[in-house]
């Protein structure tokens, strides 16, 4: 339907969705000349074709964004993580976009909303201070809205997802703290002069394991005659102190690794004397896993005592893929012992190596090819 208005705009009209008794659930459009609205409705029909909406399409932002995090995350992730979804939507997405409807987010609200935040959203104390978000934040927030609209959009909700419009800011790449082989050496020297915290650093640097994950590991996971570590929970720290203990970050996370011999040796022996259900107990309150902070500091510890850089205990997952991959581990095989929901991933995030790894083989073709030639 196509009318002038008395005001002398013109507005149309098409049909996107039905109501529960069957009536049909409009979108408006208006422009100031017939030509420009009959191009902006072709668009719309375009955008709209085999999208069936429904009455709950007509909702606020705020009000899915809730529904969202209630009923469908509720319960499918950990309860810190949808505390951090929360906070990001409730303090960074909803007092700007949060009263827009929702089948009007559009591409550019969401590119608006990053730019603004990069500048202008750091809190304090609930109120803006002048500064931006890291780059990092902003992504995050990107990552949240992104599967909220997605999901809308498999319920009937959005006819597109306006998200997939956007580029969520590029993140800084910063150099990873990779300790090189006299460096390894020199740490492995370390540790074997401290018999409380050996063993926990040397399952580290032999799996790569997440420093959760380690502090959570228990005599159960670990089957002597096989070799084979399961990785099943991880440790958290939380606010205002204490552990709690959860599932690994991603379903990619729950796995069977195949440990080195030494390291295998390493734990038969430790569990002939162990006397908790957890394989690294906490030194002071064995009825207790390690704390991931208590293990953080005595890293730090390590380090100084040995001269090497002032990496974070996550640098060792590094120094481990790291010196993997250039032992000529493939990355598929790296993926899953380090719990990565995609081998893709492992090999962006590695790719420093896996360039060297191409030189080197690009040098061995070159070298053949001449020997023929």
């Amino acid at each position: 339907m196509v009318r002038k208005r008395d005001d002398g705009r013109w507005e149309g009209r098409i049909v996107i969705g039905h109501k529960k008794n069957g009536d049909s659930i409009f979108r408006y459009l208006y422009a100031d000349t017939q030509k420009e609205l009959t191009a902006k409705l072709r668009q719309s029909i375009d955008a709209y074709q085999g999208v069936e909406l429904t009455e709950q399409s007509r909702m606020t932002l705020s009000e899915w964004l809730d529904q969202w995090l209630d009923r469908r995350m509720a319960g499918t992730v950990r309860g810190d993580t949808l505390d951090g979804y929360r906070r990001d939507l409730d303090n960074h997405v909803k007092p700007r976009l949060g009263q827009k409807q929702l089948t009007k987010i559009s591409p550019a609200d969401l590119k608006d909303l990053y730019a603004y935040l990069l500048e202008h959203g750091r809190l304090s104390k609930g109120r803006d201070n002048g500064r931006g978000l890291a780059p990092a934040t902003v992504r995050g927030i990107h990552t949240t809205l992104h599967h909220a609209l997605k999901t809308a959009v498999e319920e009937g909700l959005l006819p597109a997802n306006p998200a997939e419009g956007v580029t969520p800011p590029k993140l800084p790449r910063s150099p990873k703290g990779i300790l090189n082989n006299d460096q390894l050496d020199t740490l492995m020297a370390a540790i074997s002069r401290d018999p409380l915290w050996h063993d926990f650093f040397y399952v580290e640097l032999t799996t790569g394991l997440r420093r959760g994950e380690l502090c959570g590991l228990k005599w159960r996971d670990f089957d002597s005659e096989t070799g084979t570590l399961n990785v099943r929970r991880t440790i958290h720290m939380k606010k205002g102190g204490g552990l709690s203990e959860g599932d690994t970050k991603t379903y990619a996370g729950m796995r069977a690794i195949l440990l080195p011999k030494s390291t295998v040796q390493l734990l038969r022996e430790r569990k002939r004397a162990a006397l908790t259900e957890g394989i690294f107990p906490d030194p002071l309150k064995p009825e207790n896993p390690t704390h991931p902070g208590g293990a953080y500091r005595r890293l730090k510890k390590l380090l100084e005592e040995a001269g090497l850089p002032n990496i974070r205990f996550h640098d060792l997952r590094h120094t481990f893929a790291t010196h993997a991959l250039a032992g000529g581990v493939d990355a598929k095989t790296l993926s899953g012992i380090l719990g990565h929901t995609k081998a893709s991933f492992t090999l962006d995030t590695y790719a420093h190596v896996t360039g060297d790894m191409q030189r080197h083989a690009a040098g061995i073709v070159g070298d053949f090819i001449q020997d023929i030639l």
